[in-house]
């Protein structure tokens, strides 16, 4: 007699499986993602290992479909190199989320093993599939075997009781479970949900409940196929009558939840676990709010915030991002309406993938933010610096309209809005320049024979969120190639010595104020790009316009630069140059510390 894991366990290790058993299961779909693919890919080169079927092999770029981060972007072009070695089919940036591409393209069936790097890959239990989260050395081990070891786990049962309340969704259904159960519930176990909600449930329902079996510590959370999931995945129950268990199989213990009667359920930030009615938070004020993910971004979800927020609009000053899962699933919701409505509604939609969950990409929030999210996910930092919500995309979307947390029914018809100030100065910091007010730098020559070096050479874009001018020194010519490791060298005082249009490209002030976090005292050139010469005068930073005269210095010279009267003087060289003086306003701007530094104190 058997559970439902133990069966599909057993039809995948040729051997009959029962609990903390130790077997290796043969893998129908071995999956990387961005996330992970590339230390993947790193692992089958270095330890010399090939792929054991790439007809089952795949690659799926759903954690950054912009590519819009150089790291990300890198790792997603390394994975499309290994996969044009072997023969490997990708599900690029342009695809959505891969759990759900491996369910609706059929990688995996009713029966079937799946794993990925991704901790949701157990969202297979809604179709009654083993999926299973693994780490690179894992799912580079799969690539090349074919399959994995693991040990069994005992199996839980769970009855849902009762009939929920009419504007209760599937969601609020997991998160009483996860109330119900913890963060620790299903520690070590798979788990079976049965019961006669479950029945009438849909794909999309099951999705949302399989999905958070993660945040309950559970391996997985398999369903019984109903015949309503099989028509919606083509297939007939003939096809997979053997997906019941046992009568008599060997459960560690049944559980019951009572789901009667129950409303719209939220969960308060840092803790998915910490679930209580959406009546309890009622009228607390939010900033954002965001519809996806891998637990609601299908199009179920998309219909059901559409519903809510069709002929409506979001508070003001409330940001909605809503994401669906997949491609699919965008271009239905452009199809049918829904895209529109949610546009007219004043929300903004994003490329298909997983978005909030994933550092860059929409559904992030900044410090001291309330976000109320349809996320799986509210650890703190997880999405943002912020607060984060969990709810159902239905309370999501009547809470962008209201201001507020709310639920569906009590949408008001006037939203709350942020209170407004009067506004008033704040107390300033003044940076400190370089070489303090003095007018003549003596110091140590950076000599870099370069011209045209622009400023994602100097301070390349990925560090662009670097608000910190101490903080930005470290990078300065990171992206400049033979002086990476300037700043590890630099020392304060050194005169920087650069060729024509330096600074040349984008008006990124990072790129000025990583020489002063680094106490480099001037920095010379033959000529300045407009913007950077501007964005130097204006930060009271020390430049100026030298003329070239042939060899005249190397790195570890010791130079004399008088900024008033434009002399240059090579000390280790006895070489004397003219460069261009400050000019009158220059000198001004710089002599009060700054172009903001109204009354000169700095």
């Amino acid at each position: 007699m058997s559970t439902l894991i133990e069966r599909i366990i057993s039809d995948h290790s040729r051997g009959r499986a029962r609990p903390n058993d130790i077997v290796d299961v043969d893998i129908d779909a071995r999956v990387a993602r961005d996330f992970g693919g590339a230390n993947v890919v790193k692992n089958v080169r270095e330890f010399g290992l090939g792929i054991d079927d790439p007809e089952r092999t795949f690659f799926t770029f759903d954690c950054n479909p912009g590519g819009s981060d150089q790291k990300y972007a890198t790792n997603q072009q390394l994975c499309r190199e290994f996969a044009r070695e072997w023969g490997i089919k990708v599900y690029d940036i342009d695809r959505g989320i891969g759990t759900h591409i491996a369910i609706d393209d059929g990688l995996v069936r009713p029966g079937g093993t799946f794993v990925s790097t991704d901790s949701h890959a157990n969202i297979m239990g809604a179709i009654c599939a083993f999926g299973q989260g693994m780490g690179d050395v894992d799912i580079a081990s799969a690539f090349s075997d074919g399959k994995v070891w693991f040990k069994v786990p005992p199996t839980v049962r769970i009855r849902l009781e009762g009939k929920p309340g009419p504007l209760a969704t599937a969601k609020d259904v997991t998160l009483a479970m996860l109330g119900d159960l913890g963060a620790s519930g299903l520690l070590g176990f798979a788990a079976e949900t049965c019961g006669r909600y479950v029945d009438k449930t849909s794909l999309s329902d099951r999705i949302t409940i399989a999905s958070m079996c993660t945040e309950m510590g559970g391996i997985i959370n398999l369903f019984a196929p109903n015949d309503r999931v099989l028509e919606e995945l083509g297939l007939t129950s003939g096809a997979v009558e053997s997906l019941r268990p046992d009568e008599g199989a060997p459960y560690e213990r049944t559980l019951s939840i009572d789901i009667q009667d129950l409303g719209p359920m939220v969960s308060r930030p840092g803790h998915p676990e910490d679930v209580i009615p959406v009546s309890d938070v009622k009228e607390t004020k939010i900033g954002s709010a965001f519809i996806g993910s891998c637990t609601n971004g299908r199009y179920e979800d998309m219909l059901e915030a559409a519903g809510v927020l069709k002929g409506n609009e979001v508070a003001p000053g409330v940001v909605l991002k809503i994401v669906p899962s997949t491609r699919e699933v965008w271009e239905r919701c452009l199809k049918e309406g829904l895209l529109e409505i949610f546009m007219e509604a004043g929300a903004l939609i994003g490329n298909a993938g997983c978005a909030g969950c994933a550092a860059g990409q929409i559904g992030q929030n900044g410090p001291g933010e309330t976000t109320i999210s349809t996320g799986n996910r509210n650890y703190k930092g997880k999405q943002g610096k912020g607060s984060v919500y969990l709810a159902s995309p239905a309370t999501v979307a009547a809470s962008a309209l209201a201001g507020y947390i709310t639920s569906r029914d009590s949408v008001p018809k006037a939203p709350t809005l942020f209170e407004l100030g009067a506004g008033k100065r704040t107390e300033k910091t003044v940076l400190e320049t370089a070489g303090g007010k003095g007018t003549v730098f003596e110091g140590r020559a950076w000599y870099i024979p370069v011209d045209n070096i622009d400023t994602d050479m100097i301070y390349h874009n990925r560090h662009l969120t670097v608000t910190d001018p101490g903080e930005m020194g470290q990078y300065t010519f990171g992206n400049l190639e033979g002086y990476e490791d300037f700043s590890k060298k630099v020392k304060e005082g050194d005169i920087v010595v650069v060729g024509r249009n330096f600074g040349a490209g984008s008006s990124r002030q990072q790129a000025v104020e990583c020489f002063r976090s680094l106490g480099v005292s001037i920095i010379l050139a033959g000529s300045f790009g407009a913007i950077y010469e501007r964005n130097a005068i204006n930060s009271a930073m020390p430049i100026m316009k030298y003329h070239d005269k042939g060899d005249w210095v190397e790195t570890g010279d010791r130079l004399k630069v008088d900024i008033e009267s434009g002399e240059i003087f090579n000390i280790t060289k006895d070489i004397k140059m003219k460069g261009e003086p400050f000019s009158s306003v220059q000198m001004e701007i710089y002599g009060r510390g700054g172009l903001l530094n109204k009354n000169g104190d700095g």
